[in-house]
């Protein structure tokens, strides 16, 4: 550019020049104007290449912002972030994260008094769930998740795509109805090794279903119809059911409070005859069932629920209650009762989390390997179960239980947990147990969560 910019220059110095200047000397005054127009040229030329050199140092520096811009889009464009396992980020709306969960219990029961023997008793020890799954989101507001349990093959836990939008939330496959603030909350927050008995003996299980939720500030509204779960789809079932939760979770002061309530009904269809509630002693190793109703003829299942809850700082309190009535036909309709109250603290500087209606996991303020010693906390429970009413006597269960826990870091965590259960009207529901005894339990578990 530069030498086409002298030719230039050149070209017109010429072309201001007399035609004569060739043919003939110049005079003094014709050298003398000559001489002042070479002078303006040579001033119009240091001007020009200043000019032109401006020209080209703007045109470098775009090309350096334009290489810069584009490395941080670039960068902008895929994130990669930690959060117990590598979660992938577009810039378009995709992500993708790996999964899972590895739990592990160390269990023993004895039997008070020790000269009643039961099954069950002595120590035991089970991987209590090894999941693997991933999840993400899709471009356009929409969602997936995909989760299996390895421990006897791949049995689904969740399997769905969703669909989020100002505060609306649409899921259409196999998740949690919303039965209870701590069913719905994960195994991998809980206070216990084990939720409390009724969650498990009323049957709540994820199921395919649709359902929507929204949440408006404080106010959320959950409702879905469902069938059974995907595993037991396959074996012609044709139960279904409408599920409503609602909650209030206001804020006061730095206090967080949860108040909530459910309501569910389910046409059993297929399942008739062979409906069942019936409880571990806490600990999910011993396979026996102290209290048990056996199976009751049954057409329908209503149950209901009401949910409190308190975070503030360092300690939680939590209640439930929940009755499942089973409707038969031609027969009396018997109405069981299950609920619980807990409370715990945080010794270190740490606090249950709370999101979305459900208990959250800890985030540790002072990690063991950064200079702390991870977040503790204890905890106390009282647990009833009464499976007793009508002609149904499937006996009584009532828990006083405490547990430690430790979290050395994020997603890492290990339970230490003690139960004394005592039964009532559970003659003949276990072979050479009497009416009325009592157990006491010791567990201990070791998980890692991602």
């Amino acid at each position: 550019m530069k030498l086409k910019f002298v030719f230039a220059t050149g070209a017109a110095i010429f072309a201001l020049l007399p035609g004569q200047a060739f043919a003939a000397p110049l005079s003094e005054q014709e050298a003398t104007a000559l001489l002042e127009r070479l002078n303006q040229m040579e001033q119009e030329i240091v001007k020009l290449r200043g000019q032109l050199d401006a020209v080209e140092n703007e045109q470098q520096q775009s090309r350096k912002v334009a290489e810069v811009t584009k490395v941080d889009q670039s960068k902008k464009a895929t994130s990669i972030k930690f959060k117990g396992a590598p979660e992938i980020k577009t810039a378009d709306g995709w992500s993708f994260k790996p999964r899972g969960r590895i739990l592990y219990d160390f269990n023993n029961l004895s039997s008070v008094p020790s000269t009643i023997n039961i099954p069950g008793e002595g120590f035991s020890n089970e991987a209590r769930r090894v999941r693997l799954g991933v999840q993400g989101s899709i471009p356009g507001g929409f969602g997936y998740k995909l989760e299996a349990d390895l421990l006897d093959g791949v049995e689904i836990t969740d399997a769905y795509l969703d669909y989020k939008t100002d505060g609306l939330t649409v899921k259409l496959g196999q998740h949690n109805n919303f039965q209870s603030l701590e069913e719905l909350s994960s195994s991998n927050d809980g206070s216990f090794i084990e939720r409390s008995a009724f969650t498990d003996a009323f049957g709540f299980q994820r199921q395919v279903g649709v359902s929507a939720a929204y949440q408006s500030g404080a106010l959320l509204l959950q409702a879905g119809v469902f069938t059974d779960n995907i595993a037991d789809l396959n074996d012609g079932n044709d139960s279904i059911g409408l599920d409503g939760r609602l909650v209030f979770s206001p804020k006061l002061g730095e206090a967080q409070l949860h108040l909530g309530g459910s309501l569910h009904w389910k046409d059993l269809g297929d399942n008739i005859g062979s409906l069942r509630y019936r409880q571990r002693p806490l600990i999910h190793s011993v396979d026996t069932r102290f209290i048990n109703t056996g199976n009751m003829a049954a057409d329908e299942q209503l149950t209901y629920g009401l949910e409190a809850a308190i975070i503030a700082g360092r300690f939680h309190a939590s209640a439930e209650s929940h009755w499942a009535k089973v409707i038969r036909s031609g027969l009396a309709n018997p109405t069981f009762f299950g609920g619980s109250v807990e409370a715990g603290i945080f010794l270190s500087d740490d606090k249950r989390e709370y999101k979305g209606g459900v208990f959250k996991g800890v985030k540790v303020s002072n990690p063991v390997g950064s200079g702390g010693s991870g977040a503790w906390q204890i905890n106390v429970r009282y647990d009833r179960l009464d499976l007793t009413d009508k002609t149904i006597i499937g006996g009584t269960q009532d828990g006083f239980m405490a547990s430690l826990i430790w979290t050395p870091v994020n997603y890492v965590r290990f339970l230490l947990n003690y139960g004394h259960l005592s039964y009532g009207n559970a003659l003949g529901i276990v072979a050479g147990a009497p009416n009325d005894y009592s157990v006491d339990v010791v567990g201990a578990r070791a998980q890692i969560s991602f």
